[in-house]
């Protein structure tokens, strides 16, 4: 046999028809074997061998044609096969490229496809990047790549480098404020897992823990420039610290360098990006800079072995395009990685069908890391330019959006369209996919679509990453009302397809897509269990929505829903009353139905509502899921509860009945049933009610026995309407009810707090009780309110129906909830109503019981009077007492216990006489006594006998009164009373309840009889009582609080006017809150403390707790927040205290008497950005505008600040509203008669209180063009006008340069004047500080001329330019004069271009040429030489100068033989000579000196004739004064005070103070300038205004023991020769000083800037001139220019500088301080700029030291402490600390020396404690630093100026007794000669002083001892 061919086998070789012989081939014939391919055993033929074949010719070529015929099929069929097999296996290929990640790792085989993150191919490990979508309580939505979307718990938000605490508080609360929607993060999955709801589905959990993405994060590849991602750790002084999630090292970021968030508000935990700024290895701190803008555009470098694990999302890296693919193109970054990004990452948004071609190889990109996944290192890269720039594309389509012109941009290939939605303000990037492009199957989409063509789409979802929307091309899509969630709307009727049918209901789908849920109840009208067989999969069926919650869509096909044409209740809002819908029965309970409607709302229907007749089961008519129709009666939308009632019309017209709820009626028994009595009401109506068996009666006992004997036809008189069902009425008999209908309330509106009202139980709960008053008001006891024992079983204390009294403890008029207590100690009874009614009751029973049973009617009660003697015979003894029987009743039984028998012996059949204590009538029984004080002794006059027994009775009860107190004797315990004696009043007898209404189930208190007890007369005899008299036992109300029964007693009592006690609870700034009473609450308003408002803090001496005396003078009203009430108004005004009449019950009220300019005083309640609001009193308030509040700028730019809550402020009212009962007030007095106004010029908002002269305040509005001036706000609706020339009060140029709208400024009223139209025009003036108004000299250069008439010919004026015209101009001389100036006196020389050379506004001197009053013209000359001639400068006089003087200028003229110089504030020039140049000789003279430049020269001669000064500039011309030292620090000090005089003249210096000039003349190492120099650094310094204290004296003189050294070591004759030397020689230096300043001080100080210019570039490094350039700027109100001026100083200053620059920060520190908006911001970023060039210890000095003298305690505080944590080791910061404390007398200071001691080394501790005592006795208190003194000494004994010093701070304070001690211990001492010598000498001066000649002979004595005991 052959072997097999290895070719395939044809499919249909067996088909081959066969021939009807067999073939056969010869071996030579080869063609016609090889046609066949292949041989089939069967199919060979045979070959006989050496035979030929059988067939003919013919038939071997037919065959032959035959088998080559199909096999040309099986070929075709073949290559057929092979070619769908390869395009299977090339989709295959290509599902696998798609559906798989490729990374680098790949070794010769590049991908096709782009990597896309998909739901298959995600993993736990993999590092995305995505922005935040949802910001949940619990968890984060984020939006990842590829439009996936994961989940991030709140556990995985953030690392746990927070205490548990914090964190947990976190996770609850700051979840939101840690992360924001559309923040981009990076995160890392957790897991991923099926979701459980839908098959299909998958979550990814993710993370954004740090500590995971940072996992491989080292310190060592951290590098500068890179972007990390940290928490903020926490927040200190400078900056934050942060943390990366890895333990190893941490970050610090600078304060300026935070988030723009922190504008809002940082917290800890919070996630940010920053950029590596610097790395400190040693700490292992890396320095962060959070710029946005730097992040942004930060690129990672390229590092040497980076790994996968260091790359994080979101990272910007430089990416080379390394080649195209199919989806997308290939990049390669950081050397070692390769990268893939997809057709919708690229850098264009709408890339077009060519996008391939735009991508060349090697070309450069930058692109942002989109996510990695580490176990394939595929990476994903993004070229979006919103990702690269590190922002998230905000969305402008919404899901459902329809756009009918969108454009198709790009088609791809089975994939889908790319089309450009119109949206404003850029397009937005379209696609969809494949299966949405149609409702049905299109084979290709370039056959139906074209690019360019407009089509209509419809978004269905949006990929916020990508910032591309997804959309759908369906017809269906656009059908139909329900397309996404936000669609869907409660009770709108829908059409879906069921897809699902389940146990639990049915799954239907709409024809958008989305998909509801028909639970297996609303299948049909009826419950079911299980589904109908209606629903079957794939029928569309119509249904109405129920709700749509979180996205979950319920419907339902219950006919009556679907079908329903009422209205739709979906919300409480809705239901109104009388509204009818339809609903479904919930559930059915016995007194009622629930029903549900749409959207959850559900309501409850009362029995009463069902129309049912009475008796009928609910059940039997309702059933669960019924459809039914109803109608609203009432609803309550803030407590969600809706009355119902099935009954769609009203039974009852309320407008026509009689009977009301809450109103009495009588009734008369129609049947009486086994649990109610039926009566028909007397009443217009005809109506029936029924009596329910616990409406009988208060007491439940009597109640069941009052039914038992109720009849037909019994009638009841007094029958309370409690609330109607249907047509009948539910009434009561309860007497406690019936009694108090007055103050049963029947709506919230009527209940009131701290109330006591009647009512009873309605049901019982295991958390409370519910109280139950007129009609359904409500109200509920929790259980913790129920009893006074909170282990109590609430169903064994209360039962259903009881009476019970409730108190009011809350009532929400929102709600309608009334919270009540049931309390005995709370809601004891005032009264014996309870007691009383029982015997009431009783008697009814008895009467009841005698009319069934036939009697006759004997009244034998008649003979059984209380205390009346009755004779009977015993029957029967009994352990517990004998019984009687009467001979005339032999029904009735008399019982004496053994109590009553008091030792008596009785026998059976004996016959007794005894009193009569208590008659029970329905049991037939009475309790007898045989004491004698009962029984009244025979006499032998009956009627005598019976006569005393009843004056005896009588008067013993008109002895008592009702409230007394008495004392009592048990005498008979009954059931559910006691039968009292009173011993004190003739042993009368009274009768007091054992329980109340609200303990009438508990078990009563255990009584026996002869017990002592407490009660209070109640109720005298009387009908109603029976005759007898009822008590009140005290112990009835004890329960917890024994005292409860006098405090509601107290509560019932409380009216206007009274005088009370009250306790403090709570202290507010506006109001004491207190209580008083039982459980009374009140407040006393903070005006009704003082009288006249006059106290500061009225409340300052009151404390929590504290009891005080007050006045009632109102009853509560509402509290503003709706919350309740106030209680009660108290007043503790001393004025009401002491007044000694009764008030009235009215509430009192001050009323509103305010008027014109009275004077009224308040307190700052609310503070507005415009307006401060004080309340007057209770009732007036008054408001204070900005403006009004000061005209200071400074005080107004801290409008708000200068104010708060309880600030006392008073004031004068200017107008009023007495409607409103408001008034507006301002600080200061105004004028009687404002000015000549109409009186309703107030009505147009004139603020009446201006007048003209008057200084107020502004704020600039707006400032006109030109010359126009400013506009000025002085009112809230008024507006005043600045004149150009009103503007500065010297000539400027530019006037307006300092100023800026909505700045502050301080103006004066010039004039007020009415416009012809009605309209009031004011003009204003800045100009403050005229000579007039300051007492400066008149300068008639900076006068502004008022009236014409003060001109004259030749007079000097300045003004400004106002217009131009072709023949000169016009300027300003005032607000009122204009002159002209012509064209011919404009310029001694040519004017080309009038406009440039005097353009509007310029400011120009002249001289007045004409005058001319009656036409009021005026003509100016501009001409120098006329200006000249007529103003007076203040030139150098030549014979002023004299020989010798050293003088400053500049240089004028440079000729070969010399130079010109121009002498400062002269206009003198003198010669140098080249000669006297320098000591040197010179050689070109023109390359030495520039014209300009600054120098000084000394005068070497004066010709006075020919009117020249010679100058020269040698060297040595100046040795003299260079050699010359500096003076004395003593001198120096004294001096500084002498000269302050020099400044005054300055307004603004006082700003500019700075302490550092203190420091700087202080400064030793500085000794060697000329007295000159000295001299004029002294003259010119501004006042410093610091004091220096005994502390920095202190500080800077060193120890203490060095200055004593110096006194003790000064004794010898040779030591006191030398200082007098050294005092003469300071003396006569400090005279040549003086004298050089004297002459510096007549010299003109600069007046313009260019002269400033000039002493600036003269002396750059003089901080002197610098800070009076700035006050000079500020003079101008030019305060930006004195910033600049400030900013300037410190760059020109040299580095070595140090103290000069720190003037210059110091100054800006007072400018900011003064000028800054806000002040406090603008001088802590100063601040923060001079610590990083100056000595910062010297820097917070300084700033402290500002805070000082401004008085900013609170500031001076902070910064204080932050100085003692920086320099610890400061001994003077401590002390300044300690000092701070002494003068706010705060009691901290011995904890503040306890840190310091522990912070300062141990050779500081002498320095302090010393100092520290002293400042205790200068400052603080004397004892305390006594102790410290006593407590070094006691270390240091031998320090003799130790003692010295105490010894001086005793002498001052002049204690003789203890001075004297404290120097016999000093000098009984063991020191040195030489120290004892200065001890005895100092005691021996003091006694010289102060002591007599006894003194100081023995004083000298002790010496002498001391003497000769040291020489033995």
């Amino acid at each position: 046999m052959a072997p097999h061919s290895k070719k395939p086998k044809p499919t249909n070789l067996k088909k081959l028809p066969r021939p009807p012989h067999k073939l056969a081939i010869s071996k030579g014939s080869k063609s016609h074997a090889a046609q066949l391919p292949l041989q089939v055993e069967d199919d060979v033929p045979d070959f006989p061998r050496g035979g030929e074949s059988s067939t003919s010719r013919e038939e071997r070529n037919e065959g032959n044609a035959i088998v080559r015929n199909e096999f040309n099929k099986d070929k075709l069929s073949l290559k057929k096969m092979k070619k769908e097999k390869r395009v299977h296996n090339r989709d295959k290929s290509a599902k696998d490229d798609l559906g798989s990640l490729f990374g680098d790792g790949i070794v010769g085989k590049h991908p096709k496809f782009a990597n896309k993150i998909t739901l298959k191919n995600v993993s736990p490990g993999m590092k995305l990047w995505g922005v935040i979508d949802e910001v949940n309580e619990k968890d984060i939505v984020v939006n990842l790549p590829g439009g996936l979307r994961g989940l991030v718990r709140a556990c995985d938000a953030f690392d746990p480098i927070l205490d548990d605490e914090v964190k947990g508080d976190m996770v609850s609360f700051l979840l939101s404020r840690l992360y924001h929607e559309g923040q981009l993060v990076s995160c890392i999955v957790m897991q991923v897992e099926d979701d459980g709801k839908e098959k299909g589905k998958r979550k990814i959990w993710l993370s954004l823990q740090l500590s995971l993405l940072h996992k491989n994060l080292m310190l060592d590849a951290i590098q500068e420039g890179m972007v990390l991602s940290a928490y903020m750790k926490s927040f200190e002084d400078h900056g934050c610290i942060l943390h990366f999630g890895v333990p190893s090292f941490t970050g610090f970021m600078p304060t300026h360098n935070l988030p723009e968030s922190s504008k809002v508000e940082l917290f800890v935990g919070q996630l940010t990006q920053g950029v590596v700024k610097s790395v400190d290895r040693d700490r292992r701190v890396v320095h962060i800079s959070s710029d946005p803008d730097v992040v942004s555009r930060c690129v990672t470098k390229e590092l040497k072995g980076i790994s996968i694990d260091l790359l994080v999302p979101g990272m910007l890296v430089n990416a080379r395009v390394q080649s195209t693919l199919e989806n997308g193109i290939m990049l390669s970054f950081l050397t070692y990685f390769t990268g893939t990004v997809d057709i919708f990452n690229l850098d264009k948004i709408f890339p077009g069908p060519n996008w391939e071609q735009e991508y060349d190889k090697n070309m450069k990109f930058n692109a942002r890391v989109l996510f990695i996944d580490p176990s394939t290192r595929a990476i994903g890269l993004t070229l979006n330019p919103h990702l690269v720039s590190n922002k998230a594309l905000a969305s402008f389509v919404k899901i459902g959006d329809i756009f009918d012109q969108s454009k198709v941009v790009r088609i791809d290939k089975d994939s889908g369209l790319l089309l450009e939605v119109p949206t404003l303000p850029v397009p937005t990037a379209t696609y969809v996919n494949m299966p949405d492009v149609a409702d049905k199957e299109i084979g290709k989409l370039n056959k139906k679509f074209k690019e360019g063509s407009c089509v209509r789409v419809r978004i269905l979802g949006y990929r916020r990453l990508e910032g591309l929307a997804i959309g759908t091309l369906k017809a269906s899509a656009f059908e139909g009302s329900v397309f996404t969630h936000a669609d869907v709307k409660p009770g709108m009727v829908v059409k879906g397809k069921v897809i699902a049918v389940d146990t639990f209901g049915a799954i239907l789908q709409f024809a958008s897509g989305m998909k509801a849920l028909c639970p297996l109840r609303h299948m049909s009208e009826f419950e079911r269990t299980k589904p109908s067989k209606r629903f079957q999969v794939g029928i569309e069926l119509v249904f109405r929505v129920l709700g749509s919650k979180s996205k979950r869509i319920t419907v339902t096909h219950k006919r009556t829903l679907v079908n329903s044409d009422q209205e739709i209740l979906s919300s409480y809002a809705d239901a109104t009353d009388g509204l009818v819908t339809h609903g479904w029965i919930t559930k059915i309970e016995k007194h009622g139905c629930f029903v549900r409607f749409y959207n959850g709302v559900q309501g409850f229907a009362p029995r009463s509502e069902l129309g049912l007749s009475q008796g009928t089961d609910i059940g039997s008519v309702y059933h669960v899921e019924q459809g039914v129709k109803c109608r609203v009666v009432k609803c309550i939308p803030a407590s969600h509860r809706i009355i119902l009632s099935f009954n769609i019309k009203p039974t009852r017209s309320l407008d026509d009945e009689t009977v009301k709820l809450g109103s009495l009626v009588s009734g008369v028994v129609e049947h009486v049933t086994h649990h109610a009595v039926v009566v028909n009401v007397n009443a217009s109506s005809h109506m029936k009610g029924t009596i329910t068996l616990e409406h009988l009666a208060d007491h439940q006992g009597l109640a069941a026995l009052f039914l038992s004997v109720m009849r037909p036809g019994y009638c009841f008189d007094q029958l309370l309407v409690l609330d109607f069902e249907g047509n009948s009425l539910v009434l009561t008999a309860k007497n406690s009810l019936v009694n108090s209908i007055d103050q049963l309330p029947a709506d919230v509106t009527q209940v009131q707090r701290n109330s006591v009202v009647h009512g009873y139980i309605c049901n019982i709960i295991e958390n409370g009780c519910f109280v139950r008053f007129l009609g359904r008001l409500t109200g509920f006891s929790p259980k913790s309110k129920a009893t006074d024992d909170r282990r109590s079983d609430l169903s064994k204390v209360f039962c259903v129906g009881q009476s019970v009294r409730s108190s009011i403890v809350d009532v929400c008029g929102e709600t309608g909830r009334i919270t009540v207590s049931l309390k005995q100690s709370l809601c004891c009874s005032i009264n014996t109503s309870f007691i009383q009614e029982y015997f009431v009751l009783e008697e009814k029973i008895a009467n009841m019981q005698i009319s069934d049973s036939e009697d006759p009617g004997l009244r034998w009660t008649d003979e059984f009077g209380i205390r009346s003697t009755i004779e009977g015979k015993i029957h029967e003894i009994k352990d517990f007492g004998a019984v009687v029987r009467f001979e005339k009743y032999n029904d009735v039984y008399g019982f004496i216990s053994h109590y009553q028998m008091v030792g008596t012996s009785l026998e059976t059949n004996s016959v007794i006489r005894a009193a009569v204590l208590d008659i029970s009538k329905i049991e037939r029984l009475v309790d007898l006594s045989l004491k004698p004080e009962f029984l009244i002794r025979s006499n032998e006059d009956g009627s005598a006998l019976k006569t005393l027994k009843k004056k005896r009775k009588r008067d013993a009860d008109e002895e008592l009164e009702v409230n007394q107190i008495v004392n009592a004797l048990v005498e008979v315990v009954k059931e559910n009373y006691l039968v009292l004696s009173l011993p004190e009043y003739n042993f009368t007898i009274g009768y007091a309840s054992l329980t109340d209404y609200n303990t009438q189930k508990l078990p009563p208190k255990p009584y026996t009889p002869g017990q002592s007890v407490i009660a209070t007369v109640m109720t005298l005899p009387a009908p109603e009582t029976s005759g007898r008299l009822l008590l009140l036992l005290k112990s009835l109300s004890d329960g917890v609080e024994t005292s409860s029964s006098k405090r509601a007693k107290k509560n019932s009592s409380y009216d206007v006017g009274m005088l009370i006690q009250a306790e403090i609870t709570e202290i507010k700034p506006l109001e004491l809150r207190v209580k008083f009473g039982s459980r009374l609450h009140g407040r006393i308003h903070i005006t009704e403390a003082t009288d006249g408002n006059s106290a500061e803090s009225p409340f300052a001496n009151y404390r929590i707790g504290q009891t005080l005396t007050a006045r009632i003078v109102s009853k509560g009203g509402k509290a503003g927040d709706g919350k309740g009430t106030y209680g009660w108004e108290l007043s503790i005004k001393p004025s009401l205290l002491i007044e000694s009449s009764e008030m009235d019950g009215c509430l009192i009220s001050e009323g509103f008497n305010c008027s014109y300019g009275q004077n009224v005083c308040g307190y700052v309640f609310k503070i507005d950005p415009e307006w401060i609001w004080l309340t007057l009193s209770r009732d007036v308030k008054a408001r204070l505008y900005i403006l009004d509040s000061s005209s200071e700028p400074s005080e107004l730019t801290g409008f708000q600040k200068r104010f708060y809550v309880g600030k006392a402020l008073s004031g004068y009212v200017v107008s009023m509203s007495r409607e409103k009962k408001l008034v507006r007030i301002v600080p200061h007095a105004p004028a009687d008669s404002p000015i000549a106004l109409e009186e309703n010029d107030s009505n147009d908002g004139f603020p009446c209180h201006l007048v003209e002269g008057s200084i107020v305040a502004g704020r600039i509005s707006k400032i006109l063009s030109g010359v126009g001036g400013l506009l000025i706000q002085i009112d809230q609706h008024r507006y005043g006008k600045v004149h150009f020339t009103e503007l500065t009060d010297s000539w400027v140029s530019n006037p307006l340069s300092g100023y800026q709208e909505g700045q502050f400024v301080k103006c004066r009223v010039l004039e007020i004047k009415r416009a012809s139209k009605g309209t009031l025009h004011i003009d204003l003036s800045l100009r403050l500080t005229s000579a007039a108004s300051h007492g400066f000299s008149a300068d008639t250069s900076s006068q502004r001329m008022e009236n014409i008439a003060d001109l004259y010919p030749n007079m000097v004026v300045q003004g400004y330019v106002k217009s131009i015209t072709s023949k000169g101009c016009f300027i300003m001389l005032s607000r009122k004069i204009d002159a002209k100036v012509l064209l011919c006196n404009l310029s001694d020389s040519f004017v080309e271009n009038l406009e440039s050379e005097f353009p509007v506004g310029k400011l120009v001197i002249g001289r007045v040429l004409s005058v001319e009053p009656l036409s009021k013209r005026v003509e100016v000359s501009l001409k120098t030489s006329s200006a000249a001639s007529g103003q007076q400068l203040d030139p150098f006089l030549l014979n002023q100068i004299t020989l010798g003087d050293t003088i400053a200028g500049r240089v004028k003229r440079i000729e070969s033989f010399g130079l010109f110089i121009s002498i400062d504030n002269t206009n003198v020039v003198g010669l140098c000579h080249i000669s006297e140049l320098s000591d040197d000789h010179v050689g070109d003279i023109m390359t030495k000196f520039k014209v300009g430049e600054s120098v000084k020269a000394k005068v070497l001669k004066v010709d006075k004739n020919r009117n020249r000064v010679s100058l020269g500039m040698k060297k040595s011309y100046f040795k003299d004064e260079e050699s010359l030292e500096i003076p004395s620090q003593q001198n120096h000090d004294s001096a500084n005070g002498a000269d302050d005089s020099a400044i005054l003249a300055d307004p603004t210096m006082p700003l500019l103070h700075s302490p550092a000039y203190v420091e700087s003349t202080q400064n030793e190492s500085e000794s060697h300038h000329s007295i000159l120099a000295e001299a004029e650094s002294r003259a010119l310094v501004p006042p410093l205004q610091v004091q220096l204290d005994d502390l920095e004296s202190i500080d800077n003189e060193g120890d203490v023991g060095q200055a004593v050294q110096n006194y003790t070591n000064a004794d010898t004759d040779e030591e006191k020769n030398q200082k007098k030397v050294k005092k003469k020689a300071r003396e006569e230096k400090e005279l040549e000083i003086s004298a050089a300043e004297e002459r510096l001080l007549e010299k003109a100080t600069p007046r313009t800037e260019e002269e400033f210019e000039k002493l600036i570039r003269g002396s750059p490094n003089s901080s002197f001139l610098w800070i009076k350039y700035m006050a000079f700027m500020l003079s101008l109100a030019n305060v930006d220019k004195a910033r600049s001026i400030a900013e300037r100083a410190l760059r020109t200053i040299n580095i070595r500088e140090e103290t000069e620059k720190l003037n210059i920060w110091v100054a800006y520190f007072n400018l900011e301080n003064e000028f800054g908006s806000p002040s406090e911001e603008a001088v802590t970023k100063i601040f923060q700029r001079a610590l990083q060039y100056c000595n910062p210890k010297k820097v917070y000095l300084a700033l402290l030291g500002m805070y000082e003298r401004t008085e900013q305690h609170k500031l001076a505080d902070e910064l204080l402490d932050k100085m003692c944590r920086k320099f610890k080791h400061s001994c003077k910061i401590w002390l300044r600390k300690i000092q701070s404390l002494l003068k706010q007398n705060n009691d901290g200071v011995q904890s503040v020396v306890n840190r310091a001691l522990l912070s300062l080394p141990r050779h500081k501790h002498i320095k302090f404690i010393s100092q520290t005592a002293l400042l205790e006795f200068k400052c603080g208190v004397p004892d305390r630093g006594r102790s410290m003194f006593e407590g070094i000494l006691r270390e240091y004994p031998k320090r003799t100026d130790l003692w010295s010093v105490y010894l001086d701070q005793e002498i001052r304070l002049g204690d003789m007794d203890t001075i004297r001690a404290l120097f016999e211990r000093a000098i009984s001492l063991s020191l040195p000669p030489k120290k004892m010598k200065f001890l005895f000498k100092k005691y021996l001066e003091y006694e010289k002083g102060v002591g007599d000649e006894d003194r100081i002979k023995d004083v000298m004595k002790k010496a002498m001892d001391y003497v000769e005991t040291t020489l033995a």
